[in-house]
C-alpha cells in the first residue's frame, strides 16, 4: 500500500454504456458528486446518450489531454472497461478505480453495494496508489513501424488457420526458443490471470515487475511459461512460416495481422497505470472469491 495522497476535487466517468446497469447508477454517482461538492467528467459517448435528460452540471472529457484535468477515473463496467480506460489514460498517470457490472470483475475489483463507501474514502485521501506495469510493442510489418501498448497482454495467434505456427524468441539478441504452437502470450503481472492463466501459466502480483511468456497448445511436452525480468527486449520473429495472416491481439482485442516477413518488438513501456487501492485490499482474498483459487472440489 502506497503513502496516502491527496484529496480530489474532480473526477471522471469511463463506462459500458451497453450494460443497463450503468445507467441505472449514473444519477446517484452525479447526486454523490454534486453532494460532496467534487466536479464529474464524463465522456463524450455518455453525454451524447444522454442527451438534454441530465438534471446534473458536468464537463465533458473532449479529448485525451482532459485527463490532465481529473484527479481519478471511475469505470464503470467489467476488465475491458478498465482496459480500455488504461489505453486512453495512457501516459497521463490519472489514477483508476474499477467498479465491477458483470460477473467476474477480476482488475475492477470493487462492487455496487461497496461503491459508495469506496468513494468517500477516495475523497478523503484514504487510499493507495499502485503501479501497474505497461507493455510496450513495436511492430515492423512491411508498412513502417506501429507502437502499441498493452496492460495485460499481447496475444499472437494463427488467426483464421488451422496451421501451427513458429515462432522465434529472443530476448536481449539471445536465443530463448522456437515455438511451434497455435500461438504466443506475453503478459504483465496484472495479466498473468487472464489468459496467460488459461494456457498454463504462473500467476504474478501486480507489484511485481516482470514479463509472462506462455505458448498457447505448444506441440511439445518441454515448452513451459518463463517468466522473464521486465529490463528485457523481447524480439518475436516468424521463421519458415508461410501463413498469410498471423493475429496479433492487444488486450483481447486483434489490432493487426502479420505478414510472415514481421517482427515483433516487445519491452516494458516508459510509463505505468496507477490503479486505487485500499488498506484493506487483499489480492488473495480477490483470487479465491473470484477465481475459486485454493479451493477443494466438492
Amino acid at each position: 500500500m502506497s503513502a496516502p495522497v491527496k484529496k480530489p476535487k474532480s473526477f471522471g466517468i469511463w463506462g459500458n454504456t451497453d450494460k443497463t446497469r450503468f445507467w441505472k447508477l449514473l444519477d446517484p454517482i452525479m447526486e454523490w458528486a454534486e453532494e460532496k461538492k467534487i466536479s464529474p467528467f464524463i465522456t463524450k459517448r455518455i453525454r451524447e446518450k444522454i442527451g438534454n435528460e441530465s438534471n446534473y452540471k458536468f464537463n465533458v472529457i473532449e479529448s485525451a489531454e482532459d485527463f490532465y484535468k481529473i484527479d481519478f477515473l471511475l469505470t464503470l463496467g467489467g476488465d475491458g472497461t478498465m482496459l480500455s480506460a488504461a489505453r486512453a489514460v495512457g501516459h497521463r498517470k490519472t489514477p483508476i478505480l474499477g467498479i465491477h457490472l458483470g460477473e467476474l470483475g477480476f482488475m475492477a475489483e470493487v462492487t455496487v453495494d461497496e461503491m459508495f463507501s469506496r468513494l468517500d474514502m477516495v475523497l478523503a485521501g484514504s487510499y493507495g496508489l499502485q503501479r501497474r506495469m505497461v507493455l510496450k510493442a513495436e511492430i515492423v510489418n512491411g508498412e513502417g513501424l506501429k507502437v502499441f501498448y498493452a496492460l495485460n497482454d499481447f496475444v499472437i495467434d494463427r488467426g483464421k488457420s488451422n496451421r501451427i505456427i513458429t515462432m522465434r524468441l529472443l530476448a536481449n539478441d539471445r536465443f530463448v526458443s522456437d515455438y511451434k504452437a497455435d500461438g504466443l502470450i506475453v503478459a504483465t503481472p496484472t495479466g498473468s490471470t487472464a489468459y496467460s492463466l488459461s494456457v498454463g501459466g504462473p500467476i504474478v502480483m501486480p507489484r511485481l515487475k516482470a514479463m509472462v511468456v506462455s505458448p498457447i497448445s505448444p506441440h511439445t511436452l518441454t515448452l513451459r511459461p518463463i517468466v522473464l525480468p521486465d529490463d528485457r527486449n523481447l524480439e518475436i520473429s516468424f521463421p519458415k512460416d508461410d501463413l498469410k495472416e498471423i493475429a496479433f491481439a492487444v488486450d483481447g482485442q486483434v489490432s493487426e495481422y502479420l505478414a510472415p516477413n514481421a517482427k515483433i518488438f516487445i519491452q516494458r513501456a516508459p510509463f505505468e497505470i496507477r490503479m486505487i487501492d485500499f488498506e484493506d485490499s487483499n489480492y488473495f482474498q480477490t483470487l479465491r472469491r473470484k477465481m475459486g483459487w485454493g479451493k477443494r472440489g466438492e
